[in-house]
């Protein structure tokens, strides 16, 4: 693995592992994260799943990454605050405008060294999942193209330094847990991301790909799919409804 890179400061937040196909991570300093209650529990095993979150914020349309930064300080007190966690649930963030934070203490650090820290955003499977909280609610909006660009980055470099196959790891948060997180129309659209991140790291055309063999449902630990009940509603409210494990 190639060093981190930092550049500026406090912009030196910035990391890259690959010059040609990593997305700029923007760390917990730059966005000025509070102090966690304890440091988090790093793992000693990679994930074997990515799961997808929405927020269910608004649908900002302001796109700057001072608004990024504005958004992971607003979910980290919401998570520490109002649920009681530990940190802020998420090991990565991506807003609106496609700025990528990392999120739960240690977490790039961790990806870094191929391994992954204890998060709280799919309840009863934080032992082997890495979250990503995308800004929104995507039960009827479109995706920003942004946002989706950095999201496919995201998956891209995490499928690499894991050895991850983008067909059976990138998975809807509803495909663990009983909620409508992310959202329809991102849920609909995790083939394309699929396929997509698949192309990008073989190098061929995504239209000449297979058929994403991932049917809807959810996934056990291993990536068995298993039957889900019927969806219910999220929670109403300002911040991300995701479920966690309470810490």
């Amino acid at each position: 693995m190639a060093l981190l890179l930092l550049a500026g400061d406090p912009a030196q937040a910035a990391a890259r592992t690959r010059r040609d196909d990593v997305p700029l991570i923007h760390t917990r300093r730059q966005w000025n994260a509070e102090s966690p209650k304890c440091r988090a529990e790093v793992l000693d095993r990679h994930p074997d799943h990515i799961v997808v979150h929405h927020t269910s914020t608004p649908n900002s349309t302001d796109l700057s990454l001072a608004h990024a930064y504005q958004l992971s300080r607003q979910i980290q007190r919401f998570h520490m605050n109002v649920r009681g966690w530990n940190d802020i649930g998420e090991q990565l963030t991506i807003s609106r405008g496609g700025h990528v934070m990392e999120g739960r203490n240690g977490s790039l650090k961790a990806i870094l060294a191929h391994r992954n820290v204890m998060g709280a955003q799919t309840h009863s499977h934080n032992h082997h999942t890495l979250g990503i909280e995308n800004e929104g609610n995507y039960m009827k909006s479109p995706v920003p193209e942004r946002l989706w660009d950095a999201l496919r980055d995201v998956c891209v470099w995490l499928c690499r330094i894991y050895d991850l196959d983008p067909y059976k790891a990138i998975v809807g948060h509803r495909d663990f847990n009983r909620t409508e997180c992310p959202g329809d129309v991102l849920y609909g659209r995790l083939p394309e991301l699929r396929r997509g991140v698949a192309a990008r790291l073989s190098g061929h055309d995504p239209s000449v790909l297979a058929q994403d063999p991932l049917t809807p449902g959810a996934a056990d630990p291993t990536g068995s799919p298993v039957a889900m009940p019927p969806l219910s509603p999220e929670p109403t409210g300002a911040m991300p409804p995701s479920l966690g494990s309470g810490r």
